[in-house]
């Protein structure tokens, strides 16, 4: 006797390919069924398809002529509908991923239709099926700024995407075990990388003093919806993350995002994601990774004289250069300050581009 069993494929499979199965070993025709089930053979043939569904009475013809029981027929046409639901959900999620940009960033595998882009963002975040994405990222690691919302939308999915490229990317990145010490006393050597305008010099400095003080600094790039500027969290208990995503493009974003992350790392709890940009961050911790970053850009005796500085680029470059900063931070902090509006100075601004 044939019993049921527990298979849930993520893919819809109608009873009708069991049914051709039985046929074929019984080396009996599509039509022999529907003569035996007293039946029109285009009635037979939406039943193989699925468009008809096997119903009691309909479980125990099949049985009567196909061979096993009633309860297995029902039970592969209750499969086949759980599974149409799951592809349903699978093709809604899928449209909530930023497939096309993180195709083009080279994070994903080409896809060419609906189905294996499902399977390339499987293979993306780890996961074997769509359940299990939901599983895992409504769970523990569920971003807190969406927690109030049931709904999935096209910016979780994107920022989702960015972090799990930061958790990718910082697995082949070696470092020493986490030292909060040591990291603190390395910020002022990675405070002198401001002044230096090329990122394809300061960066991979940056990477190596944080590595050695066990942080991982990964920059990406991101997706289309996805506004964060930078992201700390711990993927291991002696492993940190700094993720950047240059979003803005100038060296006054680019260092007070960086010092905001470490100030996370330095004053906050080590369970927690922090996530900067619009919509996503707010509260004391917030506020206290932005006055650490100022502090530590600008320190506490220098701020005076900063706020004195006349709107002249030559002093705030002169004055940049005697603390030892980008003449960028200190027009960006003066902007934040409202004694520079966000049109003066910019030009003391170093502006990056993506290669």
């Amino acid at each position: 006797m044939i019993e049921t069993t527990n298979f849930l494929p993520e893919w819809a499979s109608p009873p009708g390919a069991t049914i051709s199965d039985f046929l074929e070993d019984q080396g009996r025709s599509i039509d022999d069924l529907a003569r035996e089930l007293g039946c029109p053979s285009s009635y037979t043939n939406r039943l193989l398809e699925g468009s008809i569904p096997i119903t009691q009475e309909i479980a125990s013809s099949l049985s009567q002529v196909l061979g096993a029981t009633s309860d297995f027929w029902l039970a592969r046409e209750r499969q086949f509908r759980e599974s149409l639901s799951r592809q349903s959900v699978s093709e809604k999620w899928v449209k909530e991923i930023p497939v096309a940009d993180m195709t083009r960033y080279g994070w994903l595998r080409q896809a060419h239709d609906t189905r294996d882009k499902i399977n390339a963002c499987l293979e993306y975040f780890d996961v074997p099926t769509v359940t299990e994405w939901y599983e895992r990222y409504e769970g523990a690691t569920r971003l807190a700024a969406f927690r109030t919302s049931t709904a999935f939308t096209s910016a979780e999915g994107a920022v989702l995407a960015w972090l799990r490229k930061g958790e990718i990317d910082a697995a082949n990145i070696e470092c020493e075990e986490w030292d909060r010490k040591r990291f603190s006393e390395a910020l002022p050597y990675i405070r002198a990388l401001t002044r230096t305008k090329d990122p394809s010099k300061f960066i991979p400095q940056l990477e190596s003093i944080c590595a050695e003080c066990g942080v991982a600094v990964v920059i990406a790039k991101a997706p289309a919806g996805c506004r964060a500027s930078g992201a700390t969290r711990f993927i291991a208990p002696n492993k940190a993350l700094v993720m950047l995503s240059f979003r803005y493009l100038s060296d006054d974003h680019f260092w007070f995002t960086f010092f905001h992350e470490a100030g996370h790392l330095i004053l906050h709890d080590t369970s927690a994601l922090f996530l900067e940009g619009s919509d996503f961050c707010s509260g004391n911790e917030e506020e206290e990774a932005n006055s650490f970053s100022s502090n530590t850009l600008v320190p506490m005796e220098h701020q005076s004289a900063m706020r004195a500085l006349p709107v002249d680029g030559r002093a705030v470059m002169r004055f940049a250069r005697e603390i030892g900063i980008s003449p960028g931070i200190v027009v960006g902090q003066l902007q934040h300050l409202g004694i520079l509006s966000a049109r003066q100075l910019n030009n003391l601004k170093v502006r990056y581009s993506w290669s």
